[in-house]
């Protein structure tokens, strides 16, 4: 059965746009997934719309709607795209949730989200029962919410983000990678490969690259030297990764003999990026083809930067895309002049995208102009490059110095025998808080005071590690994202004075002993 597809001035759902791409490519691949070890399945275009239609009717019949919120609780698989484009076939609000929490974690997001229907584990039959449905596409329908992200937050307070405009596919402004794309014409013709986890915001790059028609080859969980054998296999045109990714793809031995020749752009985000990993991967596939870009869940706006760019100044976000614009404030409001740390504030035309859902969350930081911040601390240079620093939350104040646990990470990273690290402020008698370091040593012969000459070699004193700890491996996320306040609570017990300790705002005078 042939649906026509009506395409207005706002957009086609993306319900629609599916089907129009099932007719138009056929038995064409849409999808290969990786398992960890190696092996994989593909799905085409036409297969993945008849068994969202069939899981769309199921849906419906257990009374899922329109603007109501489906919980996907899945790993990186077929099952996961089938039913988030399933949820969007019925109008649904498409929530991905970590598939692997703890059922106290999950339970407390499922409070907040409050979903119609949730896809896990226990509910996969659903899929099996779908397929006596039938697969021909349903009445047209536009998610009014179109997805959600969940997060615990720096506090550990679970929130869910959700996208206040509709689930509509805009040929004029959806791209494989809007930020590539600002920067002019993309191939027309591109292979994505997505490392990240579905539940995650560069997780949406997945149905993003499917709506504009591209192909995907989704890894069900990143390994680095995989990723490298599947950018040669499948001649990967690009690909989007958190810093993390990176580091342990930069790391696979041999990786300067890699073929990496069909790259044309890679893409970073989700976490700061040390200098010497920007300049690996810039020496790996050229300026040219490394973008760099600072933005959020909530859709404040966002900061790009080409590798370009980059090189002329080591360190930078970038500036605005399109027409977002930056401040940076004091503690009381007030604008900062270039040079000086404070409070990142960005402002689009279109103002947040996204809005909170719970009833305990804090909303974001406002001014009454429109411009909102997450609470990264930064500062700009004199022609408006813009410059992360860290999290507010994660300043720790040591001697009544600041110290900013990402530079320290980034400066620790570089170490060869350091596969991963985290730096944290714990309690101290003489100090208020001491900066440690929880590294995870590739040479069990490592010892702490290396690592702590080694960060003295690159940062001021005051910087550097007072206590270093071993881990056989630190516990992130398959976002390669990590809870820093839990890694205090674990060492130092329940803390009254916030998770850095102390003001976490920049004190006047306090960026260094003198």
């Amino acid at each position: 059965m042939s649906v026509e597809v009506t395409a207005t001035e706002a957009g086609t759902s993306y319900a629609a746009r599916l089907t129009q791409l099932a007719e138009q490519r056929g038995d064409a691949t849409a999808v290969v997934l990786v398992a960890e070890d190696g092996s994989a399945q593909s799905v085409s275009w036409q297969d993945l719309e008849r068994r969202s239609n069939q899981l769309a009717r199921v849906f419906a019949s257990r009374g899922l709607g329109v603007d109501e919120p489906v919980a996907i609780c899945l790993r990186n698989s077929i099952e996961h795209l089938v039913a988030g484009f399933a949820g969007w076939k019925v109008g649904a609000v498409v929530v991905p949730i970590r598939w692997d929490l703890p059922d106290w974690e999950r339970d407390r997001l499922m409070a907040v989200l409050r979903p119609a229907l949730a896809i896990d584990a226990g509910t996969l039959s659903l899929l099996d029962e779908s397929v006596g449905e039938s697969p021909d596409p349903l009445p047209d329908v536009v998610s009014p919410r179109g997805w959600g992200v969940c997060s615990s937050g720096s506090t550990g307070t679970p929130k869910v983000i959700v996208q206040k405009g509709p689930a509509l596919y805009q040929p004029s402004s959806s791209f494989t990678s809007a930020v590539v794309a600002s920067y002019g014409p993309m191939e027309e013709v591109q292979r994505v490969l997505c490392p990240a986890p579905l539940y995650h915001t560069n997780g949406f790059t997945a149905f993003r690259v499917l709506l504009h028609g591209d192909p995907i080859v989704l890894m069900e969980r990143f390994r680095g030297e995989l990723a490298l054998d599947l950018i040669e296999r499948h001649r990967i045109t690009g690909f989007i990764a958190a810093t993390p990714m990176l580091q342990r793809m930069a790391r696979v031995s041999g990786i300067e003999r890699r073929d990496l020749s069909s790259l044309t752009w890679v893409q970073q985000g989700a976490a700061p990026l040390p200098r010497w990993l920007g300049q690996r991967w810039i020496d790996l596939v050229g300026a040219e083809h490394f973008y760099m870009s600072y933005g959020s869940s909530e859709q404040i706006g966002i900061v790009t930067c080409r590798g370009d760019e980059w090189l002329s100044r080591p360190g930078t976000l970038g500036r605005g895309m399109g027409q977002t614009e930056i401040r940076i404030l004091g503690p009381g409001g007030d604008v900062l002049p270039p040079g000086e740390i404070g409070d990142i504030f960005l402002r689009s035309p279109t103002g947040p995208l996204a809005t909170y859902v719970g009833d305990d969350v804090a909303p974001m930081d406002q001014t009454d102009d429109g411009f909102a911040s997450v609470g990264d601390l930064g500062w700009m240079d004199e022609d408006g490059y813009l410059y992360l620093v860290d999290r507010r939350v994660d300043l720790i104040v040591t001697g009544a110095a600041n110290v900013y646990p990402a530079e320290v990470e980034a400066a620790l990273s570089e170490h060869p025998d350091i596969v991963d690290v985290v730096v944290i402020g714990l309690r101290d008698p003489e100090w208020g808080r001491r900066v440690h370091a929880v590294v995870q040593p590739a040479d069990p012969s490592l010892d702490p005071a290396s690592v702590i000459a080694f960060a003295k070699e690159r940062l001021a004193p005051y910087k550097a590690p007072k206590s270093v700890e071993f881990v056989a491996s630190i516990p992130r996320t398959e976002a390669t994202k990590f809870n820093r306040a839990a890694l205090v609570a674990e060492r130092d017990g329940p803390d009254d004075d916030g998770p850095a300790g102390g003001d976490t705002r920049p004190q006047p005078g306090a960026d260094g002993p003198g």
